[in-house]
């Protein structure tokens, strides 16, 4: 298969992906993986083959899954992944290129394969790869991504003022380069971050932004980005209490994952469905659709995933009183939130587990989730360097100043300070050899 027809067979995998003929878009794709001894043309579609299983949740796949090599162009060196590795197969492909652009867009599809599967340590390990790399276009049309990415991670991790950092640095570069598209993608990740240290207002500000952009640039756009900013506005408004709105948002935003056979979304809203359920004490319905959640999450590998699932479950069973099972519910998502990294979810697990060991009289449980509690929250330094108080403890109006630390609102108003405390405090630590 020479040059041009590769690219026909790329731009008709593309076309029937768009009119959601998924499986027939794949079966093309393969084919040129099979058939075309064109280097750049197997790169391009080893990249849409990336995507396109990750918009599936086929995330081990989409990394390094895969089944035997067949041989390409009479060569029977370079295999051909039938059933996966595509990112891996992407990287060796680009390394035979010998082209810096594609290195640093292989390596990004490894962090975002490796982000899905929510191992964080090795995205931020990629992302900064992709960063180091010389003579690149990742000062322009990638750094966004690559920042987006190692946001998304460190926020996976529960690294607030890093997750931050990423993010801001992500929004420069998608206001300089007139990025619609990636402004939309970190509007949403801004959501989830303000959604979970509890600046409400911040969750539905950014989303709603995202919806904006969408209605205003995003006709040519794949609706996946409607979808994804309504979910993020479903988020919210149910943590702002307003269950109509947020139901509405899900069920629009269900909507399209189901017709675009987007699993990994299918299952966030069915996990927003069933907490709108517990929020209005409907435990009978929530029940089911945190089980159908689970069922998705572990399907397609996402741990963070049944880590918040598990919570849910958790609140409904201590709302019924059935403690032990509560508590079996929170051993099983402590282990999952270890193994990920993620000290949010096990700060709010140890809160649970402190609450009902109480109610129990279990005093020396009770003691060390109280002290795991409050290492966590030293960890992910979530508390107001002005006050001392808890960030993310209730809802409340924050800010963060231009190194990314945040702070009540209230606190840097009644304080009129211009400089960081956290970092003031910092550079005043003393130095051991």
């Amino acid at each position: 298969m020479g040059q041009d027809q590769t690219k026909q067979q790329i731009e008709k995998g593309l076309q029937l992906y768009q009119s959601n003929q998924t499986e027939k878009a794949l079966h093309v794709w393969m084919k040129v993986l099979e058939k075309s001894a064109d280097l750049v043309g197997r790169f391009r579609v080893l990249g849409c083959l990336v995507t396109a299983h990750s918009e599936m949740g086929r995330y081990k796949e989409m990394l390094k899954g895969g089944g035997p090599g067949v041989k390409l162009g009479g060569r029977a060196d370079r295999p051909t992944p039938t059933r996966g590795q595509f990112a891996v197969v992407q990287i060796d492909t680009a390394r035979e290129l010998e082209d810096a652009d594609f290195l640093l867009e292989s390596y990004l599809n490894l962090a975002r394969s490796n982000e899905k599967l929510c191992e964080f340590h090795k995205t931020i390990s990629y992302c900064k790869t992709c960063l180091g790399l010389p003579g690149t276009r990742a000062g322009a049309q990638l750094g966004g991504q690559v920042s987006l990415s190692m946001g998304n991670a460190f926020l996976g991790l529960s690294l607030f003022q890093k997750a931050l950092e990423s993010f801001e640095k992500a929004l420069r570069y998608a206001h300089n380069n007139d990025d619609a598209m990636l402004e939309c993608r970190v509007c949403c990740s801004l959501g989830s971050f303000y959604a979970q240290v509890k600046d409400y207002e911040k969750a539905l500000f950014f989303p709603c932004k995202a919806a904006e952009l969408v209605s205003d640039y995003g006709k040519g756009w794949s609706l996946k980005y409607r979808a994804m900013s309504q979910y993020h506005m479903a988020v919210a408004y149910r943590l702002l209490g307003h269950l109509g709105s947020a139901m509405e948002c899900c069920e629009e935003s269900m909507k399209i994952a189901l017709q675009h056979g987007d699993r990994p979304l299918q299952a966030l809203c069915l996990l927003c469905f069933a907490d709108i359920h517990r929020s209005r004490g409907d435990l009978e319905t929530a029940f089911p659709r945190y089980d159908s959640a689970m069922s998705i999450m572990t399907e397609i590998g996402n741990r963070l995933g049944q880590v918040q699932v598990l919570l849910g479950v958790a609140k409904c069973w201590i709302a019924r009183k059935a403690l032990d099972k509560a508590l079996d519910a929170i051993e099983k998502a402590q282990d999952l939130a270890e193994e990920v990294g993620n000290k949010l979810s096990q700060l709010k697990l140890h809160c649970l587990s402190e609450s009902i060991c109480r109610s129990k009289g279990l005093q020396r449980e009770l003691r060390a989730h109280v002290v795991r509690f409050h290492e966590c929250v030293e960890e992910t330094e979530l508390y107001c360097g002005l006050c001392g108080e808890s960030i993310g403890e209730r809802n409340s109006r924050l800010q963060a100043l231009p190194c990314s630390h945040i702070f009540h609102l209230r606190c840097l108003q009644n304080n009129g300070t211009r400089s960081c405390p956290n970092c003031r405090r910092s550079s005043m630590k003393p130095g051991f050899v």
